[in-house]
């Protein structure tokens, strides 16, 4: 029969981490009473002194040090014990299948799925990462049962998610960036863009401008950024997978004007034929807090909520068909 009890464990742990037993108390409600009269259980049982008082401070013991570590594995795997057993009560899917356009950031994504399998421990999750359409025809063929997409059909659930801002960049050596004068889509012609392959097998879909006589095309939004961050061409790039690289000077943004920028919507979409689990509604609920945490971000908004800035996304497509004119004419 054990002498020691995880409750016990708790509350001398919680002693240490909040440093003292009052603020122990206040931190898992429990009176300090309670508190004291537990770990001085777990010493007598144990026949060792886990806590000194230090004047109005709380230090540990080096076998309380040892023990303080011991036992935080054991709680910690105790609270995964639980977190399955409600799972497997709560009938909790077995299998989440996600697809994620590229643009959307990276860190955000892997947060939400490391938060999501803490929460459900038994969860299997497939995740596809897709560039344009690649998303959207997974969901439609039934092979996902989420989507994070740049584009949206004419049915069935979807609900604009938030925008990304792309930024047309250049290493910060590239001769593009040698005259220091602005630059026009008929300068750009004679350098590399690199550009991203739509991953949908049935679709073709381009966004953006695709002028460059020596156009690159990759699979990858990672390739695109390795490419540009060592010198080979230009792109337009997403904000928030680039924002280290421009506060490091590697990438400069090219002097396009108006031009220079653009916003792309994403979209949440789902299979209204799949009915989701506890699961696929905490990781739904998930992606919009995390969207709207990162557009009230202060400073520059690389992540805007898809509710705001319209009209800045219209003008901008009005800006990038003057311009063409523009050129045009003068060529004519």
């Amino acid at each position: 029969m054990l002498k020691t009890t995880l409750e016990q464990w708790r509350m001398f742990r919680a002693v240490v981490e909040n440093h003292g037993f009052y603020q122990a108390g206040n931190a898992i409600n429990k009176s300090q009473s309670t508190i004291h009269y537990a770990v001085q259980k777990l010493e007598k049982s144990l026949d060792v002194k886990l806590i000194e008082v230090v004047g109005r401070k709380t230090r540990l013991t080096n076998a309380g040090e040892l023990l303080l570590r011991q036992a935080s594995h054991v709680l910690d795997e105790a609270h995964k014990l639980e977190a399955i057993g409600q799972s497997l009560t709560q009938d909790s899917e077995r299998q989440l299948k996600i697809a994620v356009d590229e643009v959307f950031p990276q860190k955000v994504l892997y947060n939400i799925l490391q938060d999501l399998s803490a929460q459900f421990p038994l969860l299997r999750i497939e995740l596809m990462e897709t560039v344009l359409t690649g998303s959207l025809e997974l969901l439609e063929s039934g092979q996902v049962d989420i989507c994070i997409s740049s584009t949206s059909p004419n049915y069935g659930f979807s609900e604009q998610l938030c925008m990304i801002e792309f930024i047309a960049v250049a290493h910060k050596d590239h001769v593009l960036h040698q005259s220091g004068q602005p630059l026009t889509f008929e300068t750009l012609k004679d350098h590399h863009q690199i550009v991203v392959r739509d991953s949908g097998e049935h679709a073709d879909y381009n966004d953006g401008w695709l002028g460059s006589e020596q156009r690159w095309t990759v699979s990858h939004m990672r390739t695109s950024i390795d490419m540009i961050s060592n010198g080979f061409g230009f792109a337009w790039l997403p904000m928030t997978e680039i924002s280290e690289q421009l506060t490091q000077g590697l990438l400069k943004p090219l002097r396009l004007g108006q031009s220079a920028s653009r916003l792309a919507q994403l979209y949440l979409l789902l299979n209204e034929a799949t009915i989701l689990g506890p699961a696929g509604r905490s990781f739904i609920s998930a992606v919009r807090y995390h969207s709207k945490q990162l557009a009230q971000q202060n400073g520059r908004q690389l992540f805007i909520p898809g509710t705001e800035r319209e009209e800045k996304l219209v003008q901008q497509h009005k800006a990038v068909e003057l311009l063409e004119e523009a050129e045009i004419m003068a060529l004519v």
